[in-house]
């Protein structure tokens, strides 16, 4: 069984799991189907706010479709929920992308 299909099959028995959707939007990027990742993204940012990696993976994924405006609003909400939890890697990996979109090449 492949990776998605494992990941699709676990989410069955927990429909709720935000690593699980994380990891399906992840593998759904990995694929080429951002479409999906896109989705799966959007329902953890719904569902599972708190979920920082999110927002970096948004993001990045964003800015790649070309949607700097929303992807800054992105790092935005992930720098803000990063620093609530004081999560100090992940508030760092969030500005650089932030900084990198902001002040880089267009």
């Amino acid at each position: 069984m492949d990776r998605l299909a494992q990941i699709q099959e676990f989410l069955l028995d927990n429909p709720n799991d935000a690593f699980l959707h994380y990891a399906l939007a992840q593998e759904c990027k990995k694929m080429g189907d951002v479409n999906k990742a896109l989705v799966e993204y959007l329902w953890l940012t719904k569902n599972h706010p708190l979920y920082v990696a999110t927002y970096y993976h948004l993001g990045k994924l964003l800015s790649e479709e070309g949607k700097k405006k929303e992807a800054m609003q992105c790092y935005d909400a992930g720098i803000s929920i990063a620093k609530q939890l004081k999560e100090q890697h992940s508030l760092s990996e969030l500005q650089s992308a932030k900084m990198d979109l902001e002040y880089g090449d267009d």
